[in-house]
């Protein structure tokens, strides 16, 4: 995760991204700041699409993609630095450390049931 050093979310964790390009798929544009923001590759992790928010005020969609590192990578910050942040006994529903009013505790929840059901 980056540790954000501007607004929005000034302080706080969150994952990492950005914004898309013209004549760029979805796709492309996940593996491009990806690797952007943490030198991560497309042949360091396959990236699967898990949903896509419309915030319809804000004129805005958010695709959230996840995936699981096949190896060890130097992780590169870009802006923000990057924190290794455990998954089990982290309470990411908590608003004074983790940025998106609890959407981060619900996005990993998801991709937990998911691979649960995918047996991985």
């Amino acid at each position: 995760m980056c540790h954000r050093t501007k607004n929005p979310y000034l302080g706080l964790y969150n994952f990492v991204g950005g914004k898309k390009e013209a004549n760029e798929s979805d796709d492309e544009a996940a593996y491009r700041e990806l690797f952007e923001e943490t030198g991560i590759s497309s042949q360091d992790i396959e990236l699967t699409h898990l949903f896509t928010t419309d915030y319809h005020l804000d004129e805005i969609s958010l695709f959230v993609y996840f995936g699981s590192l096949e190896s060890e990578v130097e992780l590169r910050s870009e802006k923000h630095p990057l924190h290794w942040i455990p998954i089990k006994g982290t309470d990411f529903a908590d608003e004074s450390k983790f940025a998106g009013q609890g959407n981060i505790k619900h996005m990993i929840e998801i991709i937990q049931e998911s691979k649960q059901r995918e047996g991985l």
